[in-house]
């Protein structure tokens, strides 16, 4: 219920400043009312920062006075000390009853809100119950909130191999809990985790079962505050207005500022921010009823300027964490992904048809790429979505092999979906694509890589005009396919735009770039404004360019984005978005011609690249062509034991790393100068050392060059790399120094260095 239309009931005696400093207030602290009203209580949890002033001995709620307050002057004069205090704990009851029904307002409110989660179409249809779904993602503890620019496509390759190290698990509803062995209290909690692999959910779940009075019952308010709302706050407020325009519950208390009550910010999204976070140079701000920007009021939060009793939780992907200062963080966190029986286990729940089921298993385990890809959860489910409806219609010849092809089958079949939901009467063939459909996707991959150039996720509607996007036209489609893009209401109903992951506005913006290229004859990598060489521009030509620009980013963010680009020029992914996209050639030899230019040109890269980390993106290019010859020759030596009896090539050597970071294992040992290579065969081998226990590196001719490569290996998180022998080898200061970068590094787990 809301309190908004009770406030005339309650009058105004029940809107006081919630503190202690009440005038003549002097007895002990009186406790508020615990909420009752869930029949689950957690058992008492490790002693919280604040004091809990909810907590009552008895489970029953106090009898409160019913006798009238004297409101004259005259009549507390006469009144002796005992009738003083009387009239104190009638306020203090009063004050705590107030505050009991706006917790119990916001726990509804937040419970009607979060209690499902959509699957399908969306809020436009299919809706499920969180705890009827929900599959705990052990969250971890997570060293610090060091910058990790790597892809996260990279960071899954990592993660998803099996752990060999033992972790200690934190449930998200004991996230602000301190870990065995911590003594300080937890006040801000980062957790870290790439796009997709589940920290919105861990965040709903654990509001929910707060609302639910299932868990952290000792908290007497939980804010759920997502950065991608508080974008759109452009006005000054003070804390306390800024709650009640998302809470307008709270209107009825007019500050939580004691040393009582216990209170959780949670701001998820950091990476979806666009506001400056000015640590640097913002006011301090202490007072909540101060009106200031709310680049200021959160800045201040997290420092603990304003609220230093209050808990926060942020959560973030990795490339963002270090916009909060390290200093105001106590904990960093990290959600990991499934693991390989979590994966079988989702199949299992997602799929009703066990057979069905364990024929998804078999399909997805084929492909190491598509099973690594099943470490985030949401590409599990778009792998059920396509793959379910393949073998269903008995089409097994079309079964994804690659992520290009997975991600083709998943557009077209939403759209399948879309038709025969919506345009039955209408349509004759739901697989063909209308012109209407055509023209929606074409300006949604325009937006796809407009904002991925930017680096943006989340997209408002000045975003979707940029794009010649009509925002009613947007939020039409995203009713009918929420499947790849959504709209969303905020806390206070503005519209917030996305794609339903990363990985699906990467692939998109890989159709914008090419439909450019093919239909427009635009190259948008070109540095020139020679209409006469756009006219003239080959296709293998504006692969180059775009191989180009892929290598020269540092933190390789246009690495997915790439592989889907190069392998959106195979004929059979072409002809599977006929509709879509314009078909490179009539004949068949002129897309195989522009095939084999680009292979020769990735593998010339290959050999010549002078980054080993770049090159092993390139192998994932070769595979998305089927072009991948020198990785399974490698592999079957490597299957028969023949590679030390074979000198390694350059090209070999980075052939033979990308195998090895492939690999689910982990090596207990690599020894470099096993293999017999030259002095650049061994550098292309080090990017290796991310994946084993122990790296022997000794002897084999290593320079200040290979350092550049071996810190960058010492700062991959999750390494279990613990052992690093690099003695006689001429590494001089310059490459000394490289490496104390990666040494001092919080993510670096070096335990032995020789």
């Amino acid at each position: 219920m809301s309190l908004s239309g009770e406030s005339e009931k309650r009058g105004t005696a029940s809107k006081r400043k919630y503190s202690d400093r009440e005038e003549g207030a002097t007895p002990s602290k009186k406790s508020l009312p615990q909420d009752t009203s869930s029949k689950s209580v957690q058992k008492p949890r490790a002693e919280s920062p604040t004091t809990s002033l909810l907590s009552m001995k008895s489970d029953q709620p106090p009898a409160f006075s019913q006798e009238p307050l004297p409101d004259d002057n005259k009549e507390v004069e006469s009144l002796d000390s005992e009738d003083v205090l009387k009239i104190t704990y009638n306020l203090l009851d009063r004050r705590s009853q107030t505050l009991l029904t706006v917790q119990q307002d916001i726990k509804a409110k937040l419970k009607h809100k979060y209690q499902h989660i959509s699957e399908g179409i969306g809020h436009h249809g299919n809706q499920s119950l969180l705890k009827d779904i929900y599959t705990e993602l052990y969250i971890t503890e997570g060293g610090s909130g060091g910058l990790n620019n790597e892809h996260e496509v990279r960071q899954i390759e990592m993660a998803s191999k099996k752990q060999t190290t033992q972790e200690t698990p934190i449930k998200c509803n004991d996230i602000f809990k301190p870990l065995p062995g911590q003594d300080k209290p937890i006040r801000t909690v980062l957790t870290k985790g790439i796009a997709g692999i589940g920290k919105t959910v861990s965040v709903q779940k654990f509001l929910l079962d707060w609302a639910e009075g299932k868990a952290n019952q000792d908290v007497h308010f939980m804010f759920p505050l997502p950065f991608r709302d508080l974008n759109l706050k452009k006005d000054q407020y003070s804390l306390m207005q800024l709650l009640s325009h998302y809470f307008p519950e709270l209107k009825e208390i007019d500050s939580i500022e004691d040393g009582e009550t216990k209170t959780v910010f949670i701001f998820d999204g950091l990476d979806e921010c666009r506001l400056p976070l000015d640590f640097k140079d913002n006011e301090k701000c202490c007072d909540v009823t101060k009106p200031t920007s709310v680049d200021v009021l959160l800045t201040n939060l997290i420092e603990g300027n304003l609220l230093p009793s209050a808990l926060l939780w942020i959560t973030s992907r990795p490339a963002a964490a270090n916009q909060i200062p390290a200093e105001c963080v106590d904990q960093v966190t990290e959600v990991r992904g499934f693991n390989d029986p979590q994966k079988d286990e989702y199949f299992r729940k997602k799929i009703p048809d066990q057979n069905l089921a364990n024929e998804i298993i078999t399909q997805i385990k084929t492909s190491r790429s598509l099973h690594i890809m099943c470490h985030i959860p949401i590409f599990c489910w778009i792998s059920a979505s396509v793959l379910e409806m393949i073998l269903k219609e008995a089409e097994k010849d079309e079964v994804p092999k690659t992520l290009t092809q997975m991600y083709s089958h998943f557009i077209l079949i939403q759209i399948i979906v879309k038709n025969r939901k919506y345009n039955k009467a209408t349509e004759t063939n739901p697989k063909e694509l209308s012109q209407s459909d055509k023209e929606m996707i074409l300006k949604l991959a325009k937006l796809a890589f407009q904002q991925l150039q930017k680096g943006n996720l989340i997209f408002y509607e000045e975003d979707l005009r940029e794009c010649g996007l009509d925002v009613t036209e947007a939020s039409e489609y995203s009713a009918l396919c929420t499947e790849i893009f959504k709209e969303e209401s905020g806390l206070y109903q503005d519209k917030v735009y996305s794609f339903v992951h990363l990985s699906i506005q990467e692939f998109l913006a890989a159709v914008h770039v090419l439909e450019s290229c093919l239909d427009k004859k635009e190259n948008v990598f070109s540095s020139t404004s020679d209409d006469e060489e756009e006219e003239s521009i080959q296709l293998s030509d504006f692969h180059r360019r775009a191989v180009d620009q892929a290598l020269k980013s540092e933190n390789g963010h246009l690495d997915l984005f790439l592989r889907f680009l190069l392998g959106l020029s195979l004929e059979s992914n072409q002809h599977l978005l006929q509709g879509l996209l314009t078909q490179t050639g009539s004949t068949t030899q002129s897309n195989e011609e522009t095939v084999k230019r680009t292979v020769r040109y990735l593998s010339d890269k290959i050999k010549y690249e002078s980054s080993p980390e770049r090159v092993i993106n390139l192998f994932h290019c070769l595979n998305e062509l089927g072009a991948n010859s020198l990785v399974e020759d490698m592999q079957t030596s490597l299957r028969s034991g023949t590679l030390s009896e074979t000198r390694l090539k350059p090209d070999q050597c980075s052939a033979l790393a990308y195998l090895l970071l492939m690999s689910e294992e982990v090596l207990e040992e690599f020894e470099l100068k096993t293999y017999n290579t030259s002095e650049e065969g061994y550098q292309r081998l080090l990017p290796v050392v991310k994946t084993c226990k122990r790296a022997l590196l000794n002897g084999c001719y290593l320079t200040y060059e290979s350092c550049e490569t071996l810190a960058s290996a010492l700062r991959t998180p999750n390494s279990s790399l613990r052992e690093l022998d690099l003695s006689y080898n001429d590494l001089e200061d310059r490459g000394v120094e490289l490496l104390c970068v990666g040494l001092t590094s919080p993510l670096c787990n070096i335990q032995t260095l020789v």
